[in-house]
C-alpha cells in the first residue's frame, strides 16, 4: 500500500461522511461523551495534584509531626483517646538526645473567640508554640515580629495574628500595640504573620500564635501537645527512627506492642488522597468505558447500513480491479475517522470544562498532554475495533452479487 492509495482512501471515506453528516454526529455521540468525561476527570485531578502538593509542602518538607493521634483516624478514634498525652518534656528530650533531629517546634491548638473593641470574631485557631516555629514551618511575619524567648519563659501575653482577623477586627486601623481579647484574656499584638491562605478547607489566616508557656498559664496543661521535628538534610528517615525509638522508651511500650502515639508525615496525606483519587480514576474509566462502549456499537451499526447502503458500489469498484484489502482499507478509514472526529470533539469539550472550572473555582485544572493522547488513542482503537467486521463485511461481497443488489 503507497500514500496514493491511503490518500485515496481517506478522500472516498470522508466524502462518504460528509454526504450523512447529521447521522456521522449522532452516531459518534458516544464517543464524544466518553472522551468529554476522560478529559475532564483527569484534568480535574491534575488540578487537585497540584492544589494539594502545594498545601502538603506548606507542612513542611522535612518535618513529621509527632502526636496522641493519626491523621485519618477515622473509628479508631476512641480507642486512640485512651493513649497518654504527649508533653513539652517529651519534646525537650527529642531536642536532647536525637542527633538527627535539627529543630523541634511543641504546639498547642485551641479555638477561642477573639474581641478587640466592640468588634469580635467566630471561634478561630489559637496555636501556642515557641520562637523555633517560624524556622521549623518557614513562616515569616509580615509587620512587627514574633515573641521571643524572653516572652516565652516569662509567659508574656503576646500575640501574632493573621491577615484574617486584622481585616475582621481592625478594618482601618493599625494592629500592631493594640490590645485584643483572647477568651477573655487581654493580649498584645506585636505581629502580623504573613499570608497563608487556605489549607484543605481551612483558612490558615483566621489564626492567632501565641507562646506556649503563656497559653498553659491561662487555659491549663491538660491538652496534648504536638510536636513538629524538623531533620537534619538526607536523615530524614533516621531521625523517624530515633524519636520513635525514644517515645517507646519514654511511655514504656513494650517490644512486641504497637505504638502508643502517631508519627504523621506528608505521605500520610499523598496516601489518602492517592487512594481516593484512585477511587476518582476508576468511576472515570466506567463512565468513559460504557460510553465508549455506546459508541463504538453505534459505530459498527452505522458501518454495517453504510455497507448495506453502498453495495452496488462496492461491486463496481471490484468488478473494475479494486481488491479486498482496497475495500477493507476504505471502510476501516471512514471508521477511525469517525471515531477520531468524536475524540477531538471530545477533546475539545473536556477542555471547555476544564477551562470552565478554572475560571469558576479556585482548582487550576489542566490537561496533559498525555491525556490528550491517551483520549485520542483510545477513540481511534474504538473506531479499529467496532470497524472491522462491517469492513470485512464489505472486503468478502462477492461482486456479481453487489452488482444485482438493488
Amino acid at each position: 500500500m503507497n500514500f496514493r492509495e491511503l490518500w485515496e482512501g481517506v478522500r472516498m471515506a470522508i466524502g462518504s461522511l460528509w454526504m450523512h453528516k447529521v447521522r456521522a454526529l449522532l452516531t459518534i455521540l458516544g464517543v464524544i461523551i466518553g472522551v468529554m468525561t476522560v478529559i475532564t476527570i483527569i484534568s480535574l485531578i491534575q488540578g487537585l495534584n497540584r492544589a494539594v502538593s502545594q498545601q502538603v509542602a506548606g507542612l513542611g518538607a522535612n518535618v513529621f509531626y509527632l502526636q496522641k493521634y493519626p491523621w485519618f483516624a477515622g473509628r479508631d478514634w476512641f480507642e486512640y483517646r485512651n493513649r497518654k498525652n504527649l508533653t513539652l518534656e517529651d519534646a525537650q528530650a527529642i531536642a536532647q538526645l536525637c542527633p538527627s533531629v535539627k529543630n523541634i517546634a511543641p504546639v498547642l491548638y485551641s479555638g477561642k473567640v477573639i474581641k478587640y473593641k466592640d468588634r469580635s470574631t467566630e471561634r478561630v485557631g489559637i496555636w501556642a508554640t515557641t520562637p523555633s516555629y517560624q524556622e521549623v514551618r518557614n513562616t515569616t511575619v509580615e509587620r512587627g515580629r514574633f515573641f521571643t524567648q524572653t516572652e516565652l519563659n516569662h509567659r508574656r501575653q503576646v500575640c501574632i495574628i493573621g491577615r484574617t482577623i486584622v481585616q475582621g477586627l481592625f478594618k482601618d486601623e493599625e494592629p500592631l500595640g493594640s490590645y485584643i481579647r483572647i477568651g477573655g484574656r487581654k493580649f498584645r499584638v506585636v505581629g502580623v504573620q504573613e499570608k497563608k491562605g487556605s489549607m484543605f478547607g481551612n483558612d490558615m489566616d483566621a489564626a492567632v500564635i501565641i507562646p506556649i508557656t503563656t497559653f498553659r498559664k491561662l487555659f491549663g496543661t491538660h491538652r496534648s501537645v504536638t510536636i513538629l521535628v524538623e531533620a537534619k538534610s538526607g536523615l530524614f528517615e533516621q531521625a523517624k527512627d530515633e524519636v520513635t525509638s525514644l517515645m517507646r522508651r519514654r511511655r514504656q511500650v513494650p517490644p512486641k506492642k504497637p505504638n502508643d502515639f502517631a508519627i504523621n508525615t506528608q505521605d500520610t496525606i499523598m496516601n489518602v488522597y492517592k487512594n481516593l483519587t484512585r477511587i476518582l480514576f476508576l468511576v472515570m474509566v466506567g463512565i468513559s468505558s460504557i460510553s465508549l462502549l455506546v459508541g463504538g456499537i453505534g459505530i459498527m451499526n452505522i458501518m454495517l447500513v453504510s455497507v448495506t447502503e453502498r453495495t452496488r458500489e462496492i461491486g463496481i469498484r471490484k468488478a473494475i480491479g479494486a481488491e479486498r484489502k482496497d475495500i477493507l482499507l476504505q471502510f476501516l478509514i471512514e471508521a477511525l475517522i469517525l471515531s477520531g472526529i468524536g475524540g477531538i470533539i471530545g477533546l475539545g469539550l473536556g477542555g471547555g470544562v476544564g477551562k470552565l472550572i478554572s475560571a469558576v473555582t479556585p482548582l487550576k485544572a489542566t490537561t496533559p498532554l498525555w491525556s490528550i493522547i491517551l483520549a485520542l488513542g483510545f477513540s481511534s482503537a474504538v473506531g479499529l475495533c467496532f470497524g472491522i467486521w462491517p469492513a470485512a463485511k464489505a472486503a468478502r461481497l462477492n461482486p456479481i452479487t453487489a452488482l444485482r443488489y438493488e
